[in-house]
């Protein structure tokens, strides 16, 4: 089920229902300082739920300010009682998460498809 896209010149967010309860917030672009607030609108945990998967495998860039929106997200989620997973990275960004530890504290996948299974 297609929820919305909200796009800005580097980033454009795709967020879909594909299971009840559960929202898919498909990054492409680059997740920066300027960018950062789309995706935190993205992951707010609203009357829709609180059950993410964020699916980088578009992501070409990720820095300090998508990753502090990531561990805010995490924090909100779980406080709703909900979930935030990571899914489907390419290596380089692969690397920023892990050099940050968010591995530690989110659940990451190699693919949406075992994201959505977990």
């Amino acid at each position: 089920m297609y929820d919305d896209i909200k796009q800005r010149a580097l980033l454009s967010i795709n967020r879909t229902l594909p299971q009840p309860g559960v929202r898919v917030v498909a990054c492409k672009g680059e997740i920066d300082d300027d960018t950062a607030g789309l995706l935190r609108d993205a992951l707010r945990v609203d009357d829709r739920g609180s059950r993410f998967i964020l699916d980088l495998g578009a992501v070409t860039f990720l820095d300090s300010s998508g990753i502090h929106v990531l561990f805010a997200a995490h924090r909100d989620t779980m406080a709703a009682g909900g979930w935030l997973r990571i899914a489907a990275m390419t290596p380089t960004i692969r690397e920023v998460v892990q050099i940050a530890e968010l591995p530690t504290v989110i659940p990451c996948y190699p693919a949406l498809t075992q994201a959505l299974n977990a």
